[in-house]
């Protein structure tokens, strides 16, 4: 039905381009108010019958809280790389060498290859149980691959402090690694906290590959509201709305935390 009043559609188009811009009949008027409809018809299906829209509300908590515990995640990797990392650049202790180059490798691999393979293979590999959690086999599978951008953010962090507040914290008595949780580690996470907000809001839109591993995630729930009406734009289409508005609120959000910070900063 929408191919065909879309190609009435085309050959209303086509009749105003031939008969000139100033022509404009009611058999063309009726045909562009008959797209205009389906489409709306399109989009009244695919959120209101059958409480449709439920599926896009359940779909984005299951994303919101995936993307949250997955940050988490990716935090707690990422310090503890980044922290091996720059340990190892004075450290002389083979065992920190040896874990600097793990951790190398799994920023290599986790920056070089597709996240949905990493996740088909984290879920083929550990999550074999049919009753895992999902939230948990999300937020470990986006979990790990946000942890290797984390970790250089944080490294990158670290290495913006001055040289002289490790030298001074182990002047007045701190080991490496009191002085690196209480001193080095706070001033960083400070200064990176716009770009650890800008992973966040990126990994927002990443989960959406979980949806492969029938993850009930908001891409995966639209795509079974297009299983019901048998048209799958629309129910993209406004799963495209849910995520750009998130995205752009989350951005605004951080705009005005940076503007307090900085406000901050100068008193």
């Amino acid at each position: 039905m929408i191919r065909a009043l879309w190609e009435k559609r085309n050959k209303g188009v086509s009749l105003i381009a031939e008969r000139g811009p100033f022509f404009y009949g009611k058999a063309e008027r009726n045909i562009m108010m008959e797209w205009l409809k389906s489409i709306g018809e399109s989009f009244y299906n695919a959120w209101f019958p059958e409480q449709r829209y439920l599926a896009y509300l359940s779909g984005l908590r299951m994303t919101l809280l995936i993307s949250l515990f997955a940050v988490l995640i990716g935090i707690v990797i990422g310090v503890l790389i980044a922290v091996i990392r720059v340990t190892a650049r004075t450290s002389k202790l083979f065992i920190i060498k040896v874990l600097d180059k793990i951790a190398l490798f799994y920023i290599t691999v986790i920056r070089g290859t597709p996240m949905i393979v990493q996740i088909m293979i984290i879920y083929n590999l550990i999550f074999t149980s049919p009753n895992t959690n999902p939230i948990v086999v999300g937020a470990v599978c986006c979990g790990i691959n946000s942890g290797a951008y984390v970790a250089e953010i944080i490294r990158a962090g670290i290495a913006s402090i001055p040289v002289g507040q490790m030298e001074a914290g182990r002047s007045l008595g701190l080991t490496y690694t009191m002085t690196m949780r209480t001193v080095i580690l706070p001033q960083a996470f400070k200064n990176i906290l716009p770009a650890l907000g800008n992973e966040f809001i990126s990994l927002i839109k990443e989960t959406s590959v979980i949806s492969v591993i029938a993850v009930n995630d908001l891409m995966k729930m639209a795509g079974y509201v297009g299983s019901r009406t048998w048209d799958v734009i629309p129910p993209y289409v406004i799963a495209a709305a849910i995520y750009l508005t998130m995205t752009l609120f989350l951005t605004w959000l951080m705009g005005k935390f940076e503007k307090k910070m900085a406000k901050s900063d100068r008193h």
